[in-house]
């Protein structure tokens, strides 16, 4: 069985450059947050009402949680950390839809984790100048210098796996379960009525992607605070 991203199409130049379901469902939540965003963002008023008010305690929430974790002298992080939540969290549920999640995609996790990963480096460089910043892979002893080194190369690809490894299994769990439950129908000679498959995996659909999404979406975004602050103090 086939776990990968399909190819949907491909783009006719450069010898054909292949757009696969990760790439066009990346494209879908990009519309829907583009969307929801010019629709929250327009006529703020001084005193909030409706939306605005979801849109406050939302914002609030996500700059409080910044500055407990990172510091106050680092909340102008809230920013990029509620971006990635929001998106991570609409990507790890969009396996509800039936569409295949962004995040079961490596390249996808791998690209926000090297993001992360550039970020710890660049801010850690700003924050203590060049010099004091790379004295620190010598710490606490020089000879320590490689396995501090790969340490830190280790970072990426832990926060990438980690969050490619939870969703990509229950992707696979769940393809299994209805595959499964398909051939049970079938056996019984029900496969026109699909009893089975619209009840059970309800309970699997709340653990692996509504449960899990949203865990693994605050973990990758805690770790991503907790790294760049450490790199800078």
């Amino acid at each position: 069985m086939e776990f990968g991203p399909k190819v949907i199409f491909e783009i006719p130049i450069l010898g054909g450059i292949p757009i696969t379901e990760t790439v066009v469902n990346t494209w879908i939540i990009m519309i829907a947050l583009t969307v929801l965003a010019i629709l929250g963002g327009k006529t703020f008023k001084k005193v909030p009402r409706g939306k605005q008010n979801v849109v406050e305690v939302l914002v609030d929430a996500i700059n409080k949680l910044t500055i407990q974790t990172m510091g106050e002298d680092k909340k102008f992080f809230g920013s990029y950390m509620g971006t990635l939540m929001i998106f991570l969290l609409f990507a790890n549920l969009l396996g509800l839809l039936g569409l295949r999640p962004p995040t079961a995609d490596i390249n996808t996790t791998f690209a926000l984790a090297l993001l992360t990963f550039i970020m710890i480096h660049s801010f850690g460089v700003k924050r203590k100048g060049a010099g004091t910043y790379l004295k620190g892979f010598l710490e606490p002893m020089p000879f320590l210098l490689p396995l501090n080194i790969i340490g830190e190369l280790a970072t990426p690809i832990s926060l990438s796996f980690r969050l490619f490894g939870n969703i990509v299994g229950g992707l696979i769990i769940m393809s299994l379960l209805y595959g499964g439950l398909i051939g049970l129908s079938s056996m019984i000679g029900l496969g026109i009525f699909p009893i089975f498959q619209a009840g059970i995996p309800v309970v699997f659909h709340l653990y692996f992607d509504v449960f899990a999404g949203v865990l693994q979406s605050f973990i990758f975004v805690m770790l991503s605070m907790v790294f760049i602050s450490i790199a800078m103090d």
